[in-house]
């Protein structure tokens, strides 16, 4: 494997620099796949305020707000990593609400929140309009391979080592479903850009897998 190592801020400019490299007629939809060792929210929350100066306006989406109901996703147990791994997350309504929209030929208008997991009911947000180049970032654990449509995504990687030791404390229980996500997905084969983060203060840029 071949990897150049970048600066957090140079990491955020490189991302930047493909996002608005894209057509700025049209939305566009990003997905920052990774697992909560590698905090894809913050890198995402990190894009918003440089892409709005750079002329793309940017709306986030984490998948923490587009869960299933309780009783379908505990159904097995709080700590069932088969159902972290397909079960936890309501992609049907993340493709209804968000990607659909803001896809070619979409209505433009999206949910950013569908579920309070507090309440465990529908949001109730109302729809929000999105603005004519408009970037939609969207940040969550195994975002890649379950037919989701992106148009650009990002794939946070770390070694098995460091996703144990990362892990926080109470959710080791999902480092089965990781694993299994590696094998039958794969995200880092087909992701537009893999970084690996093994140390948040250290990033690099996957170059080559060979």
């Amino acid at each position: 494997m071949r990897v150049r190592p970048v600066s957090v801020e140079g990491l955020v400019d490189e991302l930047v620099s493909h996002i608005v490299s894209r057509e700025a007629d049209s939305f566009l939809r990003v997905g920052i796949d990774g697992p909560a060792a590698a905090d894809p929210a913050r890198l995402a929350d990190a894009l918003v305020d440089p892409l709005r100066a750079g002329g793309r306006p940017a709306v986030r989406v984490d998948t923490a707000d587009f869960l299933r109901p309780a009783s379908l996703r505990l159904e097995r147990g709080r700590t069932n990593p088969d159902s972290f791994y397909a079960g936890w997350f309501d992609e049907a309504a993340l493709a209804r609400e968000v990607l659909t929209p803001a896809g070619p030929g979409g209505s433009g208008k999206i949910l950013t929140r569908f579920w309070n997991a507090g309440t465990d009911r529908a949001a109730r947000e109302p729809y929000h309009p999105l603005s004519p180049g408009t970037v939609v970032l969207v940040s969550g654990p195994v975002l890649l391979g379950g037919g989701l449509e992106f148009d650009f995504t990002v794939h946070l990687e770390l070694t098995p080592a460091a996703l144990r030791r990362r892990t926080p404390p109470g959710q080791e229980w999902t480092l089965p479903a990781f694993e299994r996500y590696a094998e039958e997905v794969g995200p880092a084969g087909f992701a537009d850009m893999v970084v690996r983060l093994d140390d948040p203060r250290r990033p690099a840029l996957v170059v080559s897998r060979e």
